[in-house]
């Protein structure tokens, strides 16, 4: 049984849906985000209406320091942690002929060191214990560039690169990794305006990572692409 969860960029959006989702299945849940008051806020809702507890730790995904301080917050608070989702990202300007250079700085650190702080955090003890699940989201961008995401699907073709890196390196190990690709979600991050069609819901997300970690112990997952009709 999947105990605990950590969610990082838990704050809104798909973050929020998933902490939810998996506290209301009974996981304790580590909600990680930079917004203090936005994790607090949340953190007495989950506590008040769902069966699994949560803890805030506001935390900057991009600092390695404070990655790993976070873990080590939630293995005192919680114990073993089984599901790590790494959910922060960041969407900004992508277009490389305006050389919006602090964007894509800021993305390549969130995107893609986020990422990969978070999973050389957790690894070690779901080896050791060998069990654990890392769920990695990326995006359709990391499948397909447009004339505006360039630098932000760079980021994205990133994290579904090492989640499919990752899936080879714990083949036969008990750690299992999934890839989520959503598509358009309707969230803080999307121009309502632009969209001319039924967006997805945020908690159609956390339903396929909820799907995807209840899977028997010998069934991997690896890869789900979720697109709105």
């Amino acid at each position: 049984m999947m105990n605990t969860a950590i969610v990082t960029g838990a704050s809104s959006g798909i973050g929020k849906a998933i902490a939810k989702k998996l506290a209301k299945e009974g996981m304790n849940v580590a909600l990680v985000a930079r917004r203090k008051d936005k994790l607090l806020e949340l953190e007495r809702e989950i506590n008040q209406n769902e069966t699994g507890e949560a803890f805030a730790i506001p935390t900057d995904v991009s600092k390695r320091d404070e990655v790993e301080a976070m873990v080590k917050k939630t293995e005192k608070q919680f114990s073993d942690i089984d599901v790590y989702v790494n959910n922060a990202g960041l969407m900004l300007n992508a277009l490389v002929t305006e050389g919006q250079v602090e964007n894509w700085e800021e993305m390549i650190d969130v995107n893609i060191k986020g990422v990969l702080y978070g999973v050389h955090a957790v690894i070690p003890n779901m080896l050791e214990r060998k069990t654990g699940h890392i769920i990695n989201i990326a995006s359709v961008s990391g499948l397909e560039v447009t004339k505006s995401s360039t630098v932000y699907s760079a980021t994205k073709f990133a994290v579904r690169a090492i989640s499919m890196g990752l899936e080879k390196e714990l083949a036969r190990t008990g750690v299992r990794v999934t890839n989520i690709s959503p598509g358009m979600v309707d969230t803080d991050l999307v121009n309502r305006h632009q969209v001319n069609r039924k967006m997805l819901e945020a908690e159609d997300i956390a339903n396929a990572i909820y799907y995807a970690i209840t899977q028997p112990d010998y069934v991997n997952v690896n890869e789900i692409t979720v697109r709105p009709v």
